[in-house]
């Protein structure tokens, strides 16, 4: 892959960061399915030129995937250290929520949606659940999150929420009610009901 340890030449670095351009903005729209020659066409250079640059369809999606990524793991990071712990759930939620319903190739690699990502993107992927799992333990540690969900029930829960909303039937589905709907079914029960169930 080109991303070994030489210098690409200004014009080589131009073409890559067009390619990636080109391809964040597909991938944010059609998610995986688009094919590297539209890719290619669409920025406006041969396809060999980008498969000097990446040889497979798994390369340029992890490069574009993984800098999402990277992106999120930061920002939970940050709110993992915040005063308030159900807040700073929400807060990670949401913002899974507005990147997940706007770019479809996150939503591809969170379910694994028929494209194989290298151990950088998994690796990514795992810490950045592990950083949300920190968040909501300490949540239910102060009570502001029900106690009875795990970090596997949780990325279920926000996986189906990202697929139904990306959905065609869904369209008129607004997001904000339905992570008004998500927060609420999160939120500790009243005193006198720990399990959150009926009664």
């Amino acid at each position: 892959m080109e991303t070994e340890n030489r210098p690409l030449r200004a014009d080589a670095r131009r073409n890559r960061d067009r390619l990636l351009q080109v391809a964040r903005e597909a991938f944010a729209a059609e998610g995986s399915s688009v094919s590297l020659d539209e890719i290619a066409r669409r920025a406006g250079v041969g396809p060999g030129t980008l498969y000097r640059h990446f040889p497979t369809k798994e390369a340029l999606f992890e490069a574009i995937v993984h800098e999402r990524l990277r992106c999120l793991l930061d920002e939970a990071r940050a709110l993992g250290r915040a005063d308030d712990p159900g807040a700073a759930l929400f807060a990670i939620i949401d913002r899974i929520v507005a990147d997940g319903t706007a770019k479809a190739d996150l939503v591809d690699a969170l379910a694994g949606a028929g494209v194989e990502v290298r151990t950088t993107v998994a690796a990514t992927a795992a810490d950045f659940q592990r950083e949300i799992g920190h968040i909501l333990a300490r949540a239910q540690d102060d009570g502001s999150v029900r106690g009875d969900i795990g970090i596997t029930d949780l990325m279920t829960v926000v996986g189906g929420v990202l697929l139904a909303l990306r959905h065609p039937a869904n369209k008129g589905a607004d997001p904000r009610r339905v992570l008004a709907i998500l927060r609420d079914g999160l939120r500790a029960a009243p005193h006198g009901n720990p399990d959150n169930s009926p009664g």
